[in-house]
């Protein structure tokens, strides 16, 4: 009740508590570890953390930035999610499993994947479509959206491809979501020759 009628976010407040048993080599992990957390509004835990500091080239244990986060009283406002089911039946063209469960590559832009995930953030169902490159498992995009439709994954193919970018032969491995069968987002694939696969019911 305090905390609402002084207006202070409980996270504020349970870090200035804490503060004093954090180790004083930390305070630059500490400053990254938040401000990637209020950049993303909180929406991400420690393991999504962790990923974005070691694309900012800090190698750091997921375990120490779990420990960090509870000290600080960092935690994903996001609970609940669950695997979007968005298969239909056969809606359009089903690919072949170009993947066959081998999920390494050696470089960049080779093996693409991607799914639709369901949250459930404060009652309200939102729904997260990202593309993880095979190399280094790091994002190439995402999108989050209301609503999991056409619009939400061409956007997140949007923000992906680059120009001057050659993704001539790259697999782009997906579930066989009514969005992955239809005819406009097969199209955009062949566009940039990527050979498009899909995973076996």
């Amino acid at each position: 009740m305090l905390l609402k009628i002084a207006g202070i976010a409980r996270s504020v407040y349970y870090y200035y508590i804490n503060k004093k048993d954090i180790d004083e080599k930390n305070t630059n992990i500490i400053e990254k570890i938040k401000e990637i957390y209020y950049a993303n509004s909180g929406r991400y835990g420690y393991r999504r953390v962790t990923l974005e500091l070691k694309n900012q080239d800090i190698n750091i244990n997921h375990k120490k930035v779990q420990r960090l986060m509870k000290k600080l009283n960092l935690q994903s406002i996001i609970r609940k999610k669950r695997k979007y089911s968005s298969y239909k039946g056969q809606v359009g063209k089903i690919a072949d499993d170009h993947i066959n469960r081998d999920f390494e590559a050696t470089a960049p832009n080779q093996k693409w994947f991607t799914d639709v995930t369901e949250f459930n953030l404060r009652g309200e169902k939102l729904y997260l479509s990202p593309i993880l490159d095979a190399y280094g498992r790091y994002i190439v995009s995402y999108d989050i959206s209301r609503s999991p439709n056409l619009e939400q994954i061409n956007h997140m193919l949007n923000l992906a491809f680059k120009e001057n970018e050659n993704y001539e032969n790259l697999i782009f491995h997906s579930d066989q979501g009514w969005q992955y069968q239809h005819n406009s987002y097969q199209e955009r694939l062949k566009e940039k020759k990527i050979i498009q696969s899909m995973s076996r019911k």
